[in-house]
């Protein structure tokens, strides 16, 4: 950091000329290296800078502050209000966009409700002691019944359950009809692959 006196300032272009003792030429400052001090630079003041090198080669002073002069409140704690302001926009907004995305999706509830409502009640039979109409939609499926011959009377439940224990198609049949936990064919003909009836 070097140290030096404002040797000159044009007001009106915003520059200026610091001499130091510890450089060899005066090093040009310009208002911008300044903007963060309270008040503006006047000839004679006290100047702590530093020294960057300009690609054309000439020297300029930057990180300047003034001696016995306040800065001004860093860039970064004006840049935090406005974060505050755009907080509060957005917590608004934000309030808002709850709002208006609540009410819509009570108002798709309300509508799916009353159509469901609509389409029920249109759907609902109409329920009546005449069973006419109900023969006429659901017309009696016939059941085929297993003939189980007379000579049945003879069949027993004893625990038999498959058709390999079967002495005949008639006792298969009995067994089917009649005993609980059979392990036979149920289509109506059962053991109709056992070669032996």
């Amino acid at each position: 950091m070097n140290k030096g006196l404002l040797k000159s300032w044009k007001t009106d272009k915003g520059f200026g000329f610091i001499k130091s003792e510890t450089l060899e030429h005066d090093t040009f400052i310009h208002i911008s290296a300044l903007k963060h001090m309270s008040r503006k630079p006047k000839v004679g003041d006290t100047i702590y800078f530093e020294v960057a090198t300009q690609p054309d080669g000439k020297t300029k002073a930057i990180n300047c502050r003034i001696e016995g002069v306040a800065a001004l409140k860093a860039p970064y704690q004006k840049h935090k209000q406005q974060p505050h302001r755009i907080a509060k926009y957005n917590f608004a907004s934000s309030f808002l966009g709850k709002v208006a995305s609540i009410a819509l999706i009570a108002a798709l509830c309300f509508y799916t409700i009353n159509k469901y409502d609509t389409h029920s009640s249109s759907q609902t039979p109409i329920i009546t002691n005449d069973l006419s109409t109900v023969d006429e939609k659901y017309p009696k499926v016939e059941i085929p019944k297993i003939v189980i011959p007379k000579n049945t009377q003879n069949f027993t439940c004893d625990g038999r359950q498959y058709c390999s224990q079967m002495t005949s198609r008639a006792e298969a049949v009995f067994f089917i009809n009649n005993c609980p936990n059979t392990k036979m064919d149920g289509d109506g003909k059962p053991c109709e692959n056992d070669t032996r009836f």
